[in-house]
Formats: C-alpha cells, structure tokens, sequence
C-alpha cells in the first residue's frame, strides 16, 4: 500500500488466484505488447499486473490490412495475433520484461487446436515471472472450419483441460461474448480446471466503406472493444460470477476507477483495461491513480472485502 493510500487508510489490494496485486488493475492483451512502449511513459510497477500480447507455437505475420477502424464509442481490430512465436517470446520478450516489471505477469496462450495450446502453455510454464496462464479460447478451431473454441462449451473444455494438464500455474480463460449463454462456457471451463475467468473478448462487428461500397477492414468483420460494450461486459461478469466458484477478470469498455468498481461490485475480482490503453497510454496509470480517491467517495475502505468470496 502506497503512503496516500495508508494515509487514507484505504486498501486497492486483491488476490486473484491466490497471487496478491497491490491493484485490482491490469492492463488486457494485444493492448499492451510486452511493456515496453508503455515503460517508456510511466512506471509500469504502479499495475496490479498486465497480459501480455496473445501467444502461439509458430510465428504469425498476423491479418491483411487495413485491420483498425474507429467506430462511434469504440473500435473494430482485425489484427489476427501477430506474434513473434512462443520460442521467441521466451528467448528476447522475456528478459526484456523483467527489466522493466518486477511483478507477476499473465501470459495470454492461443492457438489453433488444443494440442497447440499445450505446446505454448508447457513452453511458457517454465517461464519463472509468468504468474497466470490466461488462455484465449476466442481463436478459431481450424478442425472445425473456423468456429472459435469459445463458442462451444465441449471445444472450450477440451482446449482448458489440454492446458490444465502441462502447467502448474493458475489457468484463466478468457470468454468470448459471441455466444448465447456465456455461462455454460464458463461453468465448462471451470470443470475442464480452469482457476479464473477473463469476460469479456471483443463482440463481433463490422464497418461499411460508403464510397468504395465495402467492409472498412480488409478482413470483413473483427472484433469490437470500447466504451460502447461496458454494460455488456459487466452483464457477462454478473451472470458468470453467480455461475462458478472461481475469480473473475472482468474486461470491456472499463475507462475510470468507477468502472472498476463496477465491476468489482458486479462479481469480478480484477479487471482488465484494453482499448483505452489505445486511445489514452496513460490510462491504467490514470485509474490506479484515481482508485483510492474514488475508493474514499463512495465508502469503500479496502477492495478484498469486495473479492474475498472468490479470490483464490
């Protein structure tokens, strides 16, 4: 607890998996690359924690362009996770990290198929700083002509049980919100061995180019982020929270320290910040900092009496 905190006598600490934040806030994934821009701004260290870019077993060049759209309260990403490959993560991202964060970090796992899944997942277990595996089951099953993982609970089960099986660290998955009972994935994943849940992923949306008369993204359709999906998202905690017994991060449209609240008091045990790191790279920063004073406004003298029920 920082020394306005103490003074303040309010506490932002919260568990989540049974590792301790000094904040509720971390930063979401494809967000936030591995740090190191953001460290350049301000001192990373003031998070909670953050994701790190999404993770696979090969390198992927990622989508076509153009893969960014601005929308009305929001954004469309097509960006299709463009990463070096998990060999390369371990070998230069890594070292680079613990330069410059000295805290737990979550790995955010993806891939095609659970075996896939498993290859990252093992690979990065070694990876001492790695405090979580949050497992991106919004991917596209390629055996089953594209459908996301996330979008069937025995698809998401088989991909949670894969990675439950090659890692000792707690495993979150993160929930896609293009679904129909987000709750039966989650309670699926729970029983695969899932110890958290990330919801929400990005909704699905597109944009229409007027004067060339097609879609704004070269890939047609991507996913949707931003102010405009908050009430959705806390929505999807909410149900999920009261579905499972395990934490939950919830993430979507989250700008202020109200909306952590929010969502603490919706059911979720941490948050994470995405699309505003985009627009403002101070945001997280801004939230941390804003936590304890909103914190005091509204009565709220330590977040763990929030979380407590589903912390570890």
């Amino acid at each position: 607890m920082g020394l306005a905190e103490k003074a303040n006598n309010i506490d932002t600490k919260v568990t989540l998996c049974g590792i301790e934040l000094d904040n509720p806030v971390l930063a979401a994934s494809g967000t936030f690359g591995y740090g190191r821009e953001f460290a350049e701004l301000y001192d990373i260290n003031i998070l909670g924690s953050f994701s790190f870019k999404g993770t696979t077993a090969e390198p992927r060049f990622g989508n076509p362009t153009p893969r960014i759209a601005e929308c009305t309260e929001g954004m469309l990403n097509s960006v299709g996770l463009q990463n070096p490959g998990v060999d390369a993560v371990i070998r230069e991202e890594m070292p680079n990290l613990a330069k410059i964060f000295k805290k737990p970090v979550m790995a955010n796992v993806c891939g095609g198929s659970p075996e896939d899944y498993a290859i990252v997942a093992e690979k990065l277990d070694h990876c001492e700083q790695i405090g979580w595996m949050e497992v991106n089951i919004s991917c596209p099953n390629v055996k089953r002509g594209g459908m996301a993982f996330g979008t069937d609970p025995e698809a998401a089960a088989s991909v949670i049980g894969a990675v439950r099986k090659v890692t000792k660290k707690p495993v979150i998955a993160k929930l896609s919100p293009n679904v129909t009972d987000i709750t039966e994935i989650a309670k699926a994943c729970e029983h695969a061995g899932a110890d958290g849940i990330t919801a929400i992923n990005t909704l699905l949306g597109m944009r229409m180019d007027l004067r060339t008369r097609k879609p704004v993204l070269a890939n047609g359709m991507g996913g949707f982020s931003g102010p405009a999906v908050f009430p959705v998202a806390l929505r999807s905690v909410y149900q999920i929270s009261n579905s499972v017994d395990i934490p939950v991060i919830g993430c979507g449209g989250i700008q202020t320290a109200e909306d952590v609240l929010e969502m603490l008091l919706a059911g979720a045990t941490a948050v994470q910040v995405g699309s505003a790191n985009l627009v403002d790279p101070f945001a997280c920063k801004r939230i941390v900092e804003d936590l304890p004073e909103v914190m005091k406004e509204y009565g709220i003298p330590e977040l763990a009496t929030m979380t407590r029920r589903k912390s570890k």
